[in-house]
């Protein structure tokens, strides 16, 4: 779990570098704007924690989607076997009653968050679908969400949608378990303290974790 409260001892000694998702804060000791930035900060955190904690409940028993916390946001996955059918691009009607409970609780709680959708493959070339390749599809299948979500009250200027292919996988292609975990939708919500200070030092990955990813809902 980020130790958020920690922060203020490190104010007291000096210069604070904290990394988000690769972008970089540069807290200056004592500064007035810092310590709001600190509170704003913590307040985001608990905003995401409570939002978590609320689609944990709401898709609880749900099979194939699990919920993360990483440093670009909380990160919600959807297998593509829940919401497509092979090389389709069109969301099943069984997926519905889950992107519905996403879309209310982004509505309710998230409304003036950013939104990602990222579409992801395996590595299998296409053959017999109609997609030009593995490109194609991950765009298409996540802009199909992008729309539903906005069907269902996403603000679309919160809203954005991206295809990665094969090029960003969490598991290795060479089983089949692999590549059923690296067929997915993530929908990203996005953190709102981003902000990069020009010629400030970047940070490693190690630097930059918020919090621990979450468990898989079972």
């Amino acid at each position: 779990m980020f130790r958020l409260r920690n922060v203020m001892v490190f104010l007291v000694s000096g210069v604070l570098l904290f990394g988000v998702a690769g972008c970089t804060i540069i807290f200056q000791k004592g500064r007035r704007s810092d310590v709001e930035k600190i509170r704003e900060l913590q307040d985001e955190v608990d905003r995401l924690s409570q939002i978590r904690a609320e689609l944990e409940e709401q898709l609880k028993g749900i099979k194939g989607v699990s919920l993360s916390m990483e440093d670009r946001g909380l990160v919600i996955t959807f297998l593509d076997e829940v919401l497509f059918d092979s090389g389709k691009a069109k969301i099943k009607s069984d997926a519905f009653s889950a992107l519905d409970k996403v879309s209310a609780v982004i509505t309710e709680k998230a409304a003036d968050f950013d939104i990602g959708v990222e579409g992801h493959t395996d590595n299998v070339p296409i053959k017999f679908s109609g997609w030009k390749s593995n490109w194609e599809l991950s765009t298409a299948r996540a802009t199909s969400v992008l729309h539903y979500l906005v069907d269902k009250g996403v603000s679309p200027g919160h809203l954005a949608a991206i295809g990665y292919g094969e090029f960003r996988p969490v598991a290795a292609n060479d089983s089949l378990e692999g590549r059923r975990k690296n067929r997915r939708v993530e929908i990203v919500i996005l953190p709102e303290l981003r902000k990069v200070v020009p010629g400030a030092a970047e940070t490693s990955a190690s630097d930059t974790k918020m919090l621990e990813p979450a468990e898989n809902l079972k």
